[in-house]
């Protein structure tokens, strides 16, 4: 008894075995599919999602995970086939079609933080403020991976934000609108300095206009609430856009404003802001969206040369510091900052601060043999049609066609 026992456990082990190698074997070769297929279709995380694997069940092996590039799936379905990997078909593209119309969405609180992954321990990847417009792509376990007006992808407690329906979206913004022109405010129950606090608010938040009360607006706030803030904290919307003029002297005035404001990575808010967040939230609050990261502001506007001792430079030009190219190596872009004149430049770095190219200068900044680049954004504002540099005012998900 005891040796037909312990051949049936060899056998069993042995298949067991068996069949694990031939899945290690499948997975390999689905690996380097995938991986060459990511290079070509998807090669950006930050932009582009493909995220597909394989799940190794009783019945089968199914193809799963999720993508924003309908070409990519096509490609590795076919690479799959040609293969002859035999695979059911599970993978989404993105938006995942069980949203239904709620694919649209508004940012509900103050500033929101988004991840990397739909985990709290995920890498910080960027903010965004109330009233930001969004596109829903997909949820799971109490997160939402959903875009920036900038085509930024990542993930946000489900929470942070506001999904709507196109209807809804088309009335949220299509109605009159209230910007808000102060550091910090706090939306409030009724129009009273005592009255019970709703939520806060920051610069640049949007709500929708909804009366007046005496010395206070009343709101509703993205989540459907009523709320009331003060009039010399706000304006309209429309208006401001229309008085947005991003001159040079304009972006170094805003930007001046913040001085002293805490660093903190992947913050795109006054409450605080890591390199390319303080630029593009000083550009922002001149009517103007700018890519996220410093790599990709990097990509666009006019390059201008740094030779003569920086004689080219203009106010306004972003610097981008990091490492040149070599043959060995690519560029790389690891920091952002605003020339503001006289050699000198504002960025954010442990806080925001005013630093010199300038070896000679008291406040020279040692991380200036690592420029890199300069680039003239003013120049290249709604030159290209939905990419780069664009206006508040030009963006459909801002301003959507009635």
């Amino acid at each position: 008894m005891k040796k037909v026992l312990f051949v049936v456990l060899a056998f069993f082990f042995v298949s067991v075995c068996k069949g694990d190698e031939k899945s290690d074997k499948v997975k390999q070769l689905f690996d380097k599919i995938s991986s060459e297929i990511k290079a070509q279709y998807a090669p950006d995380r930050r932009v582009k999602t493909y995220e597909p694997f394989l799940e190794f069940a009783k019945d089968g092996i199914i193809l799963r995970g999720s993508t924003t590039e309908p070409e990519a799936k096509k490609a590795l379905l076919k690479a799959i086939a040609d293969n002859k990997l035999n695979v059911a078909d599970s993978m989404k593209v993105l938006p995942d079609p069980s949203l239904g119309d709620k694919i649209y969405g508004i940012t509900a609180l103050s500033v929101i933080n988004f991840r990397y992954g739909p985990d709290y321990d995920a890498e910080s990847a960027t903010q965004t403020i109330m009233g930001t417009p969004l596109r829903i792509l997909e949820k799971k376990s109490g997160w939402t991976r959903a875009v920036t007006p900038e085509g930024y992808i990542a993930w946000v407690t489900s929470g942070s934000i506001q999904p709507m329906t196109e209807a809804e979206y088309m009335t949220w913004s299509t109605s009159p609108r209230l910007i808000i022109t102060m550091y910090y405010t706090l939306f409030r129950e009724s129009p009273s300095e005592s009255a019970a606090v709703v939520m806060d608010g920051v610069m640049g938040n949007i709500v929708r206009a909804d009366g007046e009360s005496g010395d206070y607006y009343k709101v509703i706030l993205p989540n459907g609430k009523s709320a009331f803030v003060p009039k010399v904290h706000a304006t309209c919307f429309e208006k401001w856009i229309d008085s947005r003029n991003p001159t040079p002297a304009n972006i170094i005035s805003t930007a001046r404003q913040f001085v002293g404001f805490p660093y903190m990575w992947a913050g795109t808010s006054i409450k605080a802001l890591d390199c390319s967040g303080f630029t593009k939230t000083t550009y922002y609050l001149n009517g103007v969206i700018l890519e996220r990261d410093a790599s990709q502001q990097a990509r666009f506007g006019d390059s201008i040369s740094v030779a003569n001792n920086f004689a080219a430079l203009q106010t306004g030009d972003l610097l981008f510091f990091g490492s040149k190219a070599t043959k060995e190596k690519r560029e790389r872009i690891s920091h952002v900052g605003i020339y503001i004149g006289n050699g000198e430049f504002i960025h954010s770095a442990t806080s925001v601060r005013i630093n010199s190219l300038l070896p000679e200068a008291a406040n020279y900044y040692e991380g200036s043999t690592r420029l890199v680049r300069v680039r003239r954004i003013i120049t290249q504002i709604d030159k290209i049609e939905g990419e780069g540099i664009l206006t508040i005012k030009n963006h459909p998900w801002y301003f959507p066609k009635k």
